[in-house]
């Protein structure tokens, strides 16, 4: 599997309470998606990037990080043969991604996704 960005998802009681220190004191003033339960903000002048999560709309576990990549496919594929748990099978859902849950070593759930353009 070949990472093309990463995304640090915070878990947040309320992203509309937690959204001006991110946009107004850190700078991530871009806000690049909010779908209410999950936003990401952006810096506009250096990428530098943060997704508030409250709880994620259909899987089982809230994920610690965000790990786009070009193909979810053969990553799914090779998740599996490599015997990682899928805590979220591969899913096209209804917002436009294409994404799993796996869980790492050390029991994090991380989201490997791919954003359909």
């Amino acid at each position: 599997m070949r990472a093309t960005r990463i995304v640090a998802n915070l878990p947040v009681a309320d992203i509309q309470a937690a959204k001006t220190f991110y946009t107004d004191f850190l700078g991530l003033s871009l806000e690049e998606f909010n779908l209410g339960w999950v936003a990401r903000y952006t810096s506009p002048g250096t990428g530098a990037n943060v997704q508030l999560v409250t709880h994620d709309a259909t899987a089982p576990e809230d994920s610690v990080i965000s790990v786009h990549t070009d193909d979810v496919d053969a990553a799914y594929d090779e998740a599996r043969k490599l015997g990682y748990e899928i805590v979220h099978p591969l899913t096209t859902e209804p917002w436009g991604v294409r994404r799993f849950f796996v869980r790492a070593p050390n029991g994090s759930v991380i989201n490997i996704v791919n954003h359909r353009d």
